[in-house]
């Protein structure tokens, strides 16, 4: 498996993934909203995105990176938003070489933090993310949203 930077060739490939992604969170499928949304955010170069080529060439994972940054620690900060390997790829390592890859990338950056929220219910992701050394950090704070 090749993890690459996605660029806006590869905006159909990732659109795909996207949508069953967003399925996973019980969204209905729309693969048009996905592949605008995606594309958006590599035209624009709102977020880097990089994803898992197989040997055939087909994309089967992503993992996409949002820039922020903390006042509290003075430093940029990276929000991995999404994570999603094809389910037939699954517990053989794609995940792990997607956030290794983000984890690389955000040293090159000089990115002083990566900052995640997943699902209560989502026990692989939360399985690798902390064998990956990632820490529970909600306790001490509450998360708040405003749908508007």
């Amino acid at each position: 498996m090749k993890i690459i930077r996605a660029d806006e060739t590869h905006t159909d490939a990732i659109a795909e993934l996207f949508d069953q992604y967003r399925q996973f969170y019980e969204c209905e499928s729309d693969i048009a909203l996905a592949k605008q949304f995606v594309d958006e955010r590599l035209r624009n170069r709102e977020s880097t995105i990089f994803i898992a080529v197989d040997d055939k060439g087909i994309t089967r994972g992503f993992v996409q990176l949002y820039p922020s940054y903390c006042s509290i620690d003075a430093g940029k900060i990276l929000i991995l938003h999404d994570l999603f390997v094809s389910a037939s790829l699954r517990n053989q390592g794609v995940g792990r070489q997607l956030m290794d890859k983000a984890t690389e990338y955000a040293r090159e950056n000089d990115v002083i933090r990566i900052d995640l929220l997943t699902a209560k219910t989502n026990h692989p992701g939360q399985a690798l993310y902390e064998k990956l050394g990632y820490e529970k950090t909600l306790e001490d704070f509450f998360a708040y949203s405003l749908t508007l």
